[in-house]
């Protein structure tokens, strides 16, 4: 029965359950698995890649803060290879997670996908409100809470080398009473996380953060909870920060935000805003010191990179309004920036991200700018060449309806600058 089972302790080696009640955060990462959901399909060598590198910024300590979520394997074959690939050549870089839905057949295909890899785990989808549980189970949300149980117990009788997670899905709409009383059943059972869902992105920040101050008063420290918070009001990113502000430590993003609709916080900026200024994410989280969020502080330089591999491989291209990883970060096209950047940017994108800055040819452009750029292509110009090269950077602009300036086009056109200004006057001898 749902609330009447004793809290049978940790599992052994669940790296993930001690970091977060230690304090630490740990990132499940989303963009193969719900990413899917955003009409993207990541590659098995793609996921692995990614999982790798993801890891690779904490050290040896990646399986601590990472659970790459690699893949649904009921969706077919292919899918259920792409996700053994993960388990296996991803091992050790970050603890690897079979998502799955809650049913016997479903179970043990997911632990079969990770089976005999280190820090594997699986993630089972249970409906949580009364219409979810309806339209997923056709049962009651207590029904399906206590079938999640029983198989909690089942999938760690066939293998307790596989940590056993929960997803409690529409958990933003449901009894949160029933939900606590749920995630301490399962954490009885044996379950490593109980993460809970705002699956239709409806909440508000004052709602995510009551939602899990509710479950928590009713659970004890033993169950750890996570957070799934999609982002359809443009609140993901917030409400995650909320949920981490009551305690939670384990939290679902994606890369470039990648899942179901307008989808989930994206990893890059989560992990960006807390760990660039750990003296400004402590309290931004609720926690003293924002240094304790990890056990190695994460390589941000990696950041970059691992976007772009993420936007060629799924075709989504990164914009200059993509904050973090976007092409306009790093960028100065116009006067006063040009002159003093440090004004008009939140930090510094070498220093943090391994970004060189660069000044960019656009309608805006100052002749500084437009000087600065030409020094850059190997050209010297004057301050009357400056005034004459910043009038045809503008007119070149607003003639192809586009505010950046090929720096080809430029080029050439200095050369023809600089060609005229050799050339004799007309009539000269």
């Amino acid at each position: 029965m749902v609330g009447g089972e004793a809290v049978v302790g940790d599992v052994v080696g669940d790296v993930v359950r001690e970091s977060a009640q230690a304090g630490r955060l740990v990132v499940w990462e989303e963009s193969a698995r719900d990413g899917a959901q955003a009409k993207t399909l990541m590659p098995a060598e793609l996921r692995v890649r990614v999982a790798c590198e993801q890891g690779r910024m904490f050290g040896g300590d990646g399986p601590r803060h990472v659970v790459f979520a690699a893949g649904f394997p009921a969706v077919c074959g292919e899918e259920f290879e792409a996700v053994r690939r993960v388990a296996v050549e991803a091992e050790g870089a970050v603890s690897v997670a079979a998502v799955c839905r809650g049913t016997e057949r479903d179970v043990r295909q997911a632990l079969a996908s990770v089976r005999g890899t280190a820090h594997a785990r699986i993630m089972v989808v249970v409906p949580a409100s009364e219409a979810m549980a309806q339209v997923m189970v056709h049962r009651g949300a207590r029904e399906a809470f206590e079938d999640a149980v029983a198989l909690v117990k089942q999938a760690r009788d066939l293998d307790d080398r596989i940590a056993v997670d929960l997803c409690l899905a529409d958990a933003a709409r449901a009894d949160h009473g029933l939900v606590a009383a749920g995630a301490h059943a399962m954490t009885g059972a044996g379950a490593g996380t109980v993460i809970l869902a705002d699956t239709v992105g409806a909440q508000l920040p004052a709602e995510t953060a009551a939602m899990f101050a509710r479950v928590r008063a009713r659970t004890g420290p033993e169950v750890v909870l996570g957070c799934h918070l999609h982002n359809d009001l443009g609140l993901g990113l917030a409400n995650t920060l909320e949920a981490l502000r009551s305690g939670v430590r384990v939290a679902s993003t994606a890369w470039l935000g990648l899942a179901e609709r307008s989808g989930l916080p994206a990893t890059e900026q989560l992990l960006f805003l807390l760990a660039h200024d750990p003296d400004r994410a402590g309290p931004l989280v609720g926690a003293e010191d924002g240094g304790r969020l990890w056990w190695t502080q994460p390589d941000l330089t990696r950041l970059p990179g691992i976007a772009r591999s993420v936007s060629a491989g799924v075709g989504l291209p990164l914009t200059v309004t993509t904050p973090i990883v976007g092409t306009g970060v790093g960028t100065i096209s116009t006067g006063t920036p040009f002159v003093h950047p440090e004004l008009f940017q939140p930090f510094d994108p070498q220093a943090r991200l391994g970004i060189t800055p660069t000044v960019v040819l656009t309608h805006l452009a100052s002749a500084r700018v437009v000087t600065a750029v030409a020094a850059r292509l190997g050209r010297d110009l004057d301050r009357a060449q400056a005034r004459t090269a910043m009038a045809w950077v503008k007119s070149q602009a607003y003639r192809t309806g586009r505010a950046v300036v090929d720096e080809q086009s430029f080029a050439a056109y200095l050369d023809g600058l600089a060609a005229a200004a050799g050339a004799p006057e007309r009539g000269a001898p």
